[in-house]
């Protein structure tokens, strides 16, 4: 077994650990910045050919935008860091990721919105998305550093995805293989939650208005993958960093239903059940 310096074995999820069983010589990671150029042309375009046309993944603006955050210059009372991740073999190409960290001023943790996770076809099933659903760790514990926060503070990673339909099996198989690494779905009969419209301000402004997209949560609890409940307060908590991101890359009126998604969360109290994500 070799692994590659940035593959942390303590931070792969409990269904993700057969990821140690391949040898990883070969590859390698790419940060992408504002200027990485023609590395942010493949990752960004690779990203967009499988999310973009779909309406899930945000411009290439948005995302120039988000590479300037630091942690030290606090956005929305949040410490935000975003990360464009690409990983390359021999043949190029072989897999893409990108993920927000998020660190409230006030709050136990950290966080992370996993957005984009794309495996070239020939890495398909050899536990590479294992090692990119890893990633964000590293990441959240950077930015705990930095705003000198205790690195042991909770971790939270946050997947937006599909609600579960049969006639898309794609959006199936992603599910599945979250709910395989470990992730539960926080239950949508207790959260209705929407991801706001990527679309460009100007096409928003000719198409009649944003149209947010209703998704569901899944998240791994790092340390609390076993557990089968949340607390409201918790939820909240989630739901709201995410919205601190969104707000500082989208025009508040379209952003309007925010309010309303906070609103409906359960009370801080509740005990929300976290379902497999496959589960309706």
């Amino acid at each position: 077994m070799s692994l590659q310096p940035w593959m942390h074995a303590d931070d792969l999820a409990p269904g993700d650990v057969g990821s140690l069983r391949r040898d990883w010589a070969g590859i390698e990671l790419h940060e992408i910045g504002e200027a990485s150029g023609e590395l942010f042309d493949t990752t960004f375009g690779a990203l967009w050919s499988e999310f973009g046309s779909v309406g899930e993944m945000e411009t290439a603006d948005v995302l120039r935008q988000r590479m300037l955050w630091n942690p030290s210059r606090p956005i929305g009372g949040c410490a935000i860091r975003y990360r464009l991740l690409l990983v390359t073999d021999g043949e190029g190409f072989a897999a893409a990721e990108d993920h927000t960290a998020i660190l409230p001023d006030s709050g136990p943790g950290v966080v992370v919105h996993q957005s984009h996770i794309l495996v070239a076809s020939r890495w398909r099933r050899t536990g590479l998305a294992g090692w990119l659903r890893a990633l964000p760790l590293a990441t959240a514990r950077g930015v705990l550093f930095a705003c000198g926060r205790a690195g042991d503070s909770p971790i939270t990673l946050v997947a937006e995805m599909e609600h579960p339909d049969p006639a898309k099996p794609a959006t199936l198989g992603r599910l599945a293989a979250y709910e395989k690494a470990g992730y539960k779905k926080i239950a949508p009969s207790r959260l209705e939650y929407f991801q706001p419209d990527f679309r460009a301000p100007c096409a928003i402004d000719t198409g009649g208005g944003p149209r947010p997209i209703p998704l569901a949560l899944v998240i791994r609890r790092v340390g609390h993958e076993n557990e089968t409940f949340v607390s409201g307060r918790e939820v909240r908590r989630v739901v709201s960093s995410l919205y601190k991101m969104y707000e500082a890359s989208f025009r508040e009126r379209d952003l309007a239903f925010v309010q309303k998604v906070l609103a409906g969360c359960p009370a801080d109290d509740e005990r929300i059940p976290l379902i497999p994500p496959t589960a309706q």
